[in-house]
């Protein structure tokens, strides 16, 4: 296999959201998520959206953007959003407790935190005084208001000129699981989602245009995150994203709704699957 050869400026938003249109996939539809429809124009439109917002919400080169989030296509909007600008996105799980969460927050320094409106109570609980770097929460969900996602998109421009990073400049951070102490913040730069989908996605499993993702494994996760979203990305699919619990009655449901062709999950959860009984 040839090695994957990338420019030295290179950002990898253009890469998994950009290329789309000029490779006319406008109208195909990049994520189902229960009724709601996404095409590959629209997540163009978003990314550029958010990565608007986040400029004028002050974020700078290499600033890490905080995103707890359940699994919704507003994920993919912040994390390629702050990833075009030059920004370093950083999910977060989003199982954690308030003192979990205060300790990443200050650790990588995010000033602007995008949270799941459902898991912001999580953020309020901690005393702000705590958070020495936290400056805006910006919340996705039903809410309005200067604080709502949606309100922020709606005001941006869906232009957005991709920042001149070079392939080796930190695209985004994931947080270790803290087995052997403080979780670690791990840094990922703008070639390794390429390099992963290139060698395993299309090297491995033979993933096309035609699959369909679902991934038990959530967004915040590295398995998640490209079985749920670069990976399909990466050949012009669609993935099926699922925000609630990944219970066996929700995981069938899903399953049965949308017929995907490529499903991932964990041995735990596959036998969870395989003992529940209707």
């Amino acid at each position: 296999m040839k090695p994957v050869q990338l420019p030295a400026v290179f950002n990898v938003a253009s890469h998994f959201v950009d290329r789309h249109m000029s490779e006319g996939r406008d109208t195909k539809v990049a994520f189902e998520c229960g009724d709601d429809r996404v095409t590959y124009r629209q997540l163009f439109e978003r990314v550029n959206e958010a990565g608007n917002a986040f400029r004028k919400l002050g974020v700078r080169d290499e600033e890490r953007i905080a995103l707890l989030l359940l699994d919704t296509p507003d994920f993919a909007y912040c994390f390629f959003g702050a990833i075009k600008i030059g920004g370093v996105a950083v999910p977060m799980n989003t199982m954690l407790s308030p003192a979990e969460y205060e300790y990443m927050l200050n650790d990588c320094r995010a000033r602007v935190v995008v949270v799941s409106e459902a898991l912001l109570s999580k953020i309020q609980e901690i005393p702000r005084e705590n958070l020495r770097y936290m400056e805006k929460i910006v919340v996705s969900g039903p809410a309005s208001g200067d604080d709502s996602l949606f309100q922020l998109l709606s005001g941006s421009s869906r232009e957005l000129v991709a920042r001149p990073t070079n392939k080796d400049d930190a695209a985004f951070w994931l947080y270790s699981s803290g087995s052997t102490g403080r979780p670690k913040g791990c840094v990922h730069l703008h070639h390794d989602m390429v390099v992963c989908a290139e060698y395993y996605a299309k090297a491995i499993l033979n993933v096309t245009e035609n699959d369909r993702f679902f991934s038990v494994a959530k967004l915040f996760f590295a398995y998640g995150l490209g079985n749920g979203l670069y990976f399909s990305l990466a050949v012009g699919g669609t993935s099926i994203l699922w925000p609630g619990s990944p219970s066996p009655p929700n995981i069938y449901s899903v399953i049965e709704r949308s017929k995907p062709t490529l499903f991932f999950s964990v041995p735990s959860n596959y036998s969870s699957l395989l003992a529940y009984q209707r």
